[in-house]
């Protein structure tokens, strides 16, 4: 088939290269414009759009998919179908009716669990033992359209959103490739989403990502995992922000009041509302991430003191 792939960030280059190597026909990709990036602000390639430059696949990068220039080259280019992962625009139905076979989108859930833009996050979030991906047929709603096909995996005890959202990224477009086939093929069926189990992932922010110590350990666990990488874990030390790698639950571990800090030779524990955790990395501002007994040595973190 001709193919137009559709997607952003480095997340979608494992699908992009399973595609490469699968025997369609990849003509272009659609990407999000070049953005500021960096110190000096300068405008950047999406890591889609660079893995096509460096293979000389034409890249399309409208600002919005229903610019009438965008929807003339997508016609004139004439895609069976367009693969899309994490592309981070709304395609609207005059763009969705040009290829034959449609839209079809890697979502990294299990549909309608999690629709929307952080379903890894809030996964991980939620304390799901269970995830996957879902391929689906892309329309007008969000995340809504009939399930091609999925895979599961398993939402490990110290997985972060970075550790889950790679293997799903892997094994996802395994999974993408083999609903291509089918559509060439003509063996692809779609199965309508059930109208029971539906959850919302909206993307988590910054606020988000703030330890809340006054949580049981397994939430703070839990947050700062989903936040890890992004958007980032922090809580303020002495008035200052300072970010966390993941932590540890002590469930044998001292008496601590919420945020407060024990440093001890090799560890360092905060309170929580239930049983202490101790910290992995601390990043404090403008300093370079260190081990939390590290950081307690050369911050001199006295009895008493707390996070917050």
């Amino acid at each position: 088939m001709r193919l137009i792939f559709a997607g952003t960030p480095a997340v979608a280059l494992p699908a992009l290269d399973a595609i490469a190597a699968s025997g369609h026909d990849l003509v272009a990709v659609v990407t999000r414009p070049d953005a500021p990036a960096g110190r000096g602000r300068g405008l950047v390639r999406s890591p889609v759009g660079a893995w096509a430059d460096e293979r000389g696949v034409e890249v399309l990068t409208p600002a919005r998919p229903r610019e009438p220039e965008f929807l003339d080259r997508l016609r004139a280019l004439a895609p069976d179908c367009v693969p899309v992962v994490a592309y981070g625009a709304l395609v609207p139905p005059v763009a969705l009716e040009i290829p034959r076979h449609g839209w079809i989108n890697l979502h990294f859930s299990l549909l309608p669990a999690w629709r929307g833009a952080a379903p890894v996050q809030q996964a991980v979030l939620h304390g799901d033992e269970l995830t996957g991906a879902s391929v689906f047929a892309l329309e007008e709603g969000l995340d809504t359209g009939p399930v091609y096909g999925t895979v599961t995996d398993e939402i490990r005890p110290t997985d972060t959103s970075g550790d889950l959202l790679e293997r799903l990224a892997h094994s996802g477009s395994g999974l993408l490739v083999a609903v291509l086939d089918a559509l060439d093929a003509g063996t692809a069926r779609a199965e309508p989403q059930p109208a029971d189990g539906v959850s919302l992932a909206p993307k988590l922010t910054v606020d988000d990502a703030r330890v809340r110590w006054g949580d049981p350990a397994f939430a703070v666990d839990r947050r700062i995992r989903a936040c890890t990488p992004a958007p980032g874990p922090w809580t303020t030390f002495r008035g200052e922000r300072v970010k966390l790698g993941p932590v540890v639950p002590v469930p044998d571990g001292p008496d601590l009041k919420p945020g407060e800090l024990l440093a001890e030779k090799s560890r360092v524990l905060a309170g929580t509302a239930t049983v202490p955790v101790a910290l992995g990395e601390v990043r404090a501002a403008g300093k370079k991430a260190m081990a939390a007994s590290d950081w307690a040595r050369g911050a001199r973190v006295g009895a008493g003191e707390e996070l917050a």
